[in-house]
């Protein structure tokens, strides 16, 4: 029974070595068995086309094979007939490659074969023979595609380089002398051969003649890299120029030009590329009567510079000359001397023109950079601290200089004081790139805008549009509306005429002549529609009035500059607090413009102890508060002592915050024209009373 059990176990174990080494016949002169070798991949592949005449063919196996077993006995490559080659083997790449002795057939198919003889190192044979097929391209011939100069060109230059562009590759080894032939008539032209890329190059080995015509002939030894040849000499003709002398054809400054700058850079410029050898203190010339201006003498393109060692004279005449020993690259000489003369200007002094800020600024951001621009460039080395300088009263800025076309620079090293003057100087020694200063010491002041503050807290009239104090509120038109706001008064609600609260639909005292919607309520005192609560609401908003009216007054914000001396009509005004010097604003003359500068938390505060009126008299009185780049007409507030009239001629628009101690007035009785306030218009101990009004809460 043991026995049996052996038998069994060594007859398992025997299948198992079959199935595992199964597939590779055995070596010829060893027991040897594995892993079958295996071609896994040609190049070309199977079934490739348009493959080029000089390939060389190889085979990839999927193991290390012998070497000796790759031979051309084993590796074969047939087309019409089998072709002969170098066999050789990488082990690295397990890749065989067959050179063919000579070039393929152009437009036919190849049959690779690689036999079972070829063994991997182990002695396992190739169990088939692999075959594989491709075709060649057709035989396409290089040719010439392009010449310079071209066919029967003419007027060629005596320096030129003659140039052949074929339509691909060619064998570099095949481009010479006996096949890139230059002849004029029966002689040869010796010169140098380049090739690059696809196009061939003969330098003359000295210039050719003129009025000559010459031949060119690319023959047909020339090769591609498959070893394809031209079908026939490439043959083309060329005609060189007469002799042509250059000529001077512009000059800068121009002939008998006047007011020519003292830093001038005296230009001429030929007809043609000149020999840079020739161009020189020798042949370029500049004089004034008898003598001789010295300078830098550069040549490029086709234009000389005289550089002069100095400025030149004010009102002076100068002869600039150019000789005949300025030749063109072909060695061809002016046909003469070349003479112009020009006259300098007179003595001109720099001056400036603009400032940033500028003269009596105010509301300059205390981070500007100021600016001065000149009439004209400047010598950036006289452009510097000594020059342009800052100051506050007898304390010196220091910053930072910088001269850009003709704008010069100061920035501050920190920020400016807020509500300061600053004066800045440029003085006579800046001068211009020609050495000439400033004729006057340049000054001009600006002032800074008031310290930042913060935005003031409004507390509950976040929500009115109109509030009347402790005095009630009138409308007289039938066009008056509050939009995003309600409208309210600690006194009775009989004091309130005019309205409609667009909220409960209550009327307060309307006639069929003063009709207006309130969008957000309508808050009084007791009688009816008026309620203790409406009465609360109104108390507290009176409270935060007072407080709102305080907290932008003079004694909470102070440092208000007075650009206008009262009148702001006209003036574009920064973020900033303004006070009233006389007591009192007028926006008359103009519109009065808010610039936020971009800053959309920018505030504007406007105090004055008596009167604010905005207007005048007549159909076109009215005046507008307009604010631009990003500002926001919550941020804008007007803090009056006594009353404010808004546009009592009627129309016009309004911008901000209105808090006076007794009443606002917006338009008149009888006034058409719609008065638009977008803002608020509060009163603590007077009336507010409007006409035809549209009033604009923001949020």
């Amino acid at each position: 029974m043991k026995t049996m059990k052996i038998n069994n176990l060594v007859t398992i174990v025997s299948l198992l070595m079959i199935g595992l080494f199964a597939g590779c016949e055995k070596d010829d002169y060893q027991e040897t068995i594995g892993i079958c070798p295996l071609v896994v991949s040609t190049d070309p592949a199977d079934g490739d086309t348009n493959v080029f005449l000089d390939k060389v063919i190889t085979v990839t196996f999927n193991e290390e094979m012998n070497p000796a077993t790759l031979n051309a006995g084993s590796i074969t490559i047939e087309g019409l007939s089998e072709i002969t080659g170098t066999i050789t083997y990488d082990q690295s790449t397990l890749t065989a490659s067959f050179t063919p002795s000579e070039l393929l057939t152009s437009s036919t198919t190849y049959a690779g074969r690689v036999k079972t003889t070829v063994k991997d190192l182990d002695g396992n044979a190739l169990q088939e023979d692999y075959v594989w097929t491709f075709s060649t391209g057709e035989n396409i011939a290089p040719m010439v595609i392009a010449t310079d100069p071209e066919t029967d060109e003419t007027d060629v230059v005596i320096n030129k380089i003659i140039t052949a562009t074929f339509n691909q590759p060619m064998n570099p080894q095949t481009i010479n002398e006996t096949t890139f032939i230059v002849m004029q008539g029966g002689t040869a032209v010796t010169g140098a051969i380049t090739y690059t890329g696809t196009t061939v190059s003969f330098a003359p080995t000295v210039e050719l003649d003129l009025n000559t015509v010459y031949t060119a002939t690319i023959t047909a030894e020339t090769e591609n890299t498959a070893g394809i040849a031209l079908q026939s000499d490439y043959i083309w003709e060329f005609t060189t120029g007469a002799l042509v002398a250059p000529t001077v054809i512009s000059t800068d400054p121009e002939n008998d030009e006047t007011d020519v700058a003292l830093n001038k850079v005296i230009r001429a410029t030929f007809s043609e590329p000149m020999d840079v050898t020739t161009i020189n203190g020798t042949t370029f010339t500049l004089n004034e009567g008898t003598n001789v201006i010295t300078g830098v003498v550069t040549y490029s393109g086709t234009t000389a510079s005289f550089t002069p060692s100095a400025n030149l004279t004010a009102n002076t005449t100068y002869t600039a000359n150019i000789t005949a020993g300025a030749e063109n690259v072909a060695g061809i000489s002016l046909a003469g001397d070349y003479s112009w003369k020009f006259t300098t200007g007179a003595f001109i002094a720099p001056t400036v023109i603009s400032t940033d800020p500028e003269d009596e600024e105010t509301g300059v951001a205390l981070d500007k950079v100021i600016e001065a621009t000149f009439s004209e460039p400047m010598d950036a080395a006289t452009i510097n601290t000594t020059t342009f300088t800052l100051t506050e009263g007898t304390n010196t800025i220091t910053g930072l200089i910088t001269y850009t076309g003709t704008t010069a620079s100061f920035d501050p090293n920190g920020e400016l004081d807020p509500n300061t003057l600053y004066t800045a100087t440029i003085t006579a020694g800046a001068e211009n790139i020609a050495g000439i200063g400033l004729e006057n010491v340049y000054i001009w002041s600006f002032t800074t805008l008031s310290a930042t503050v913060e935005l003031p807290d409004i507390g509950t009239l976040e929500f009115f549009g109109g509030f009347g104090g402790n005095a009630g509120l009138t409308n007289e038109g039938l066009n008056t509306v509050i939009n995003n706001g309600g409208i309210g008064t600690t006194a009775a609600s009989t004091l309130v005429t005019g309205f409609e609260d667009g909220l409960t639909g209550d009327i307060y005292t309307q006639t069929p002549l003063n009709e207006g919607l309130v969008t957000g309520g309508i808050f009084t005192a007791p009688p009816a529609p008026g309620t203790a609560t409406s009465m609360a609401i109104a108390e507290q908003a009176l409270l935060d009035a007072q407080a709102l009216y305080n907290a932008i007054s003079p004694a909470a914000m102070p440092g208000g500059t007075d650009p206008g001396d009262g009148e702001l009509g006209g003036l574009t005004l920064a973020p900033g607090v303004y006070q009233s010097a006389s007591g009192t604003f007028n926006i008359s003359t103009g519109d009065l413009t808010l610039d936020a500068q971009g800053d959309p938390n920018a505030l504007w505060v406007f105090q004055t102890a008596s009167g604010l009126t905005v207007g005048i008299a007549g159909p076109t009185g009215a005046k507008n508060v307009n604010i631009i780049n990003g500002g926001d007409a919550a941020n804008v507030f007007w803090q009056v002592g006594s009353a404010a009239t808004i546009n009592a001629a009627g129309g016009g628009t309004m911008t901000g915050t209105i808090v006076s101690m007794a009443g606002v007035t917006l338009s008149t009785a009888g006034n058409a024209a719609q008065t638009v306030l977008n803002g608020r218009a509060i009163s603590l101990v007077a009336s507010v009373t409007m006409v035809n009004t549209t009033i604009n809460v923001p949020n």
